[in-house]
């Protein structure tokens, strides 16, 4: 009489393991880059508020950058979890918002330019290796 298969074989389950560790060792560093990429997203948010009340002072004094452009600004130097920092400079409306080592400590600024009834916003960051981490309207070619 044949023998019934009573379960799955040494091979087997060492080849599942190998495909399970192969999977973690990819997905494992792309989910890091991930939550960094969140973190970092705190800086974002953090300098939207601030955006804002720079695009007001701007729009309020004709549509140019008013002596002090950040006035109303929350600036603040006391850490959060993610965001170590966010800067003003007065004279030119320009945000600085810094990231903590959590956030791999990116550091985006935001230059207002004023035109045509509007403010338009631009993003950059310093370091190239950190593209990754922030967003793609902060990331220069």
């Amino acid at each position: 009489m044949k023998k019934m298969q009573q379960g799955f074989t040494l091979i087997e389950l060492m080849i599942v393991v190998a495909i399970i560790g192969i999977l973690a060792a990819v997905a494992l560093p792309a989910y890091q880059d991930y939550t960094v990429r969140g973190r970092v997203s705190e800086l974002a948010i953090m300098a939207s508020g601030a955006k804002a009340t720079v695009s007001e002072n701007i729009a309020n004094n004709g549509g140019a950058i008013p002596a002090d452009a950040c006035v109303g600004v929350s600036v603040f130097s006391s850490a959060t979890k993610n965001t170590a920092s966010l800067a003003c400079t007065a004279a030119t409306g320009v945000l600085t918002v810094t990231g903590t080592t959590a956030a791999q400590g990116v550091v985006l600024v935001y230059t207002p330019t004023p035109s045509a009834g509007k403010v338009e916003w631009k993003c950059t960051t310093a370091s190239a290796a950190k593209y990754k981490y922030v967003p793609a309207e902060c990331r220069q070619s």
